[in-house]
């Protein structure tokens, strides 16, 4: 669940009476979109190029790979809700260039290093551990920063729909080319496109005009122990919050298992290429599109709790695919396919309702906490979910750990039945709407 103001007041009569404004013509909006486009497809390159390192460059087992994707997500355990609340005290479009051009630097290392032959596999960790700690810096503002640009709550929802549909559109792009520019170029160096998309990533924002207001000095120093439990109080307090989040954090650790132990069975067990394996992820990736164009038909003909409730069982029926797939090699590909399509395309609806829900009912003080939490919570999962599938390949091999972890995913469905945001009618309309589930 693949994991994104100004005002906290209800909307004035006006608003209340006109349609919000169409995102098409937000100036500001558009070059964001457009910034965040080029830097995600360049990301899905580095998603697929840097296990493909590992794997096509160290020889790496299950266990080693599962500990560099664990070097990526173990800042969001650590860090996520440190710099949640440095991020609530400052604007969020200068750390989120610091961070741009932190992770750009970070990725070209990689084909400059492998090219001196000086890269190792710890280099490789230790350059994997940076850019992750860059990404939490970077996600916990841009998701507080969207509010900032989307003043009218009205208009969230359809923000989230065009970052989500950009978002699968990388996903059906950027394996597929990652996997050609390896097959190409060598792992390392199919990077560097990603270090280019950031560096234009970093010219959009230095475009937005739309003045950043300071956050409120508080008229007491604040410590940070107190702001942190502020924070989780907020979130742990909340009934959808918290539902959200814990049923987040089990659906990233189990499809991250998933998604390493898949790499390592499709190219050694089934032998399958560098390009056959960005096929699969790009062609799956249609699922995420096809989420992603239809979420806000499904929140009009459904409840919010309804649409929730179908689209996150969805992203849990698919990791039962994989271990399951076998015969001809069409046949083989197509489950693969099959798997990570339905997986995409529940996590694309799913993601659009969570994200316009939390950044709904949170204050602007509180929303950089609220995502540091809920990263936290998803990402802390994830980085979890590496290590334990490598162990459960080690135990019971890779065929059987994705088993286990396919009937793990079965598993899920009985706690989101039972999730109080299966019961939310339609969409609350502001942070005032919050005390409603705090208890």
């Amino acid at each position: 669940m693949t994991e994104h103001g100004t005002s906290t007041a209800s909307a004035s009569p006006a608003e209340a009476e006109d349609p919000p404004r169409s995102l098409w013509r937000d100036r500001d909006f558009m070059v964001f979109w457009t910034g965040e486009a080029l830097s995600l497809y360049g990301t899905q390159i580095t998603h697929l190029a840097l296990p493909l390192t590992a794997v096509l460059v160290f020889e790496v087992g299950a266990g080693e790979l599962g500990m560099l994707r664990f070097a990526q997500l173990v800042p969001f355990l650590g860090l996520a809700l440190l710099f949640g609340v440095w991020v609530d005290r400052r604007r969020k479009r200068p750390v989120m260039l610091g961070a741009n051009l932190v992770r750009m630097v970070l990725i070209g290392m990689v084909p400059v290093l492998y090219e001196l032959d000086l890269l190792t596999l710890p280099a490789l960790y230790a350059l994997a551990l940076g850019i992750g700690i860059a990404t939490v810096l970077f996600d916990v503002s841009w998701m507080s920063y969207v509010p900032v640009l989307v003043k009218d709550r009205r208009s969230l929802l359809e923000a989230n729909t065009k970052l989500n549909a950009t978002y699968s559109s990388a996903d059906i792009a950027g394996p597929g080319l990652a996997g050609t520019l390896v097959s190409a170029f060598s792992a390392p160096f199919a990077m560097t496109a990603n270090a280019f998309s950031y560096a234009l990533s970093v010219v959009s924002l230095l475009l937005i005009r739309t003045p950043e207001p300071a956050p409120e000095v508080p008229e007491e120093k604040r410590r940070l122990r107190a702001e942190l439990a502020e924070g989780l109080r907020w979130v742990f307090g909340n009934r959808w919050l918290r539902a959200m989040g814990l049923v987040g954090c089990a659906c990233n650790f189990l499809l991250t298992m998933v998604q390493s132990l898949f790499l390592l069975y499709a190219v050694r067990d089934q032998e399958l290429s560098a390009a056959a394996v960005g096929f699969v992820m790009g062609a799956a990736a249609v699922g995420g599109l096809l989420g992603a164009l239809v979420s806000g038909a499904v929140v009009r003909r459904l409840s919010v709790g309804t649409a929730y409730r179908l689209s996150v069982s969805i992203i849990f029926l698919g990791p039962l695919l994989i271990p399951a797939a076998g015969g001809p090699r069409w046949l083989l590909v197509g489950l693969f396919v099959a798997s990570f399509f339905i997986e995409y395309m529940g996590a694309s609806v799913s993601n659009v309702l969570i994200v316009s829900l939390r950044q709904t009912i949170t204050p602007q003080h509180l929303m950089g906490r609220m995502t540091a939490a809920m990263r936290m919570l998803l990402y802390g999962g994830g980085a979890l979910g590496g290590p334990v599938g490598g162990l459960l390949a080690a135990l019971a091999g890779l065929h059987g750990a994705l088993w286990i972890a396919g009937l793990l995913s079965i598993a899920m469905l009985v706690p989101i039945f039972l999730s109080p945001v299966g019961r939310l009618r339609e969409m609350p309309t502001g942070p005032e709407d919050a005390s409603l589930s705090a208890r």
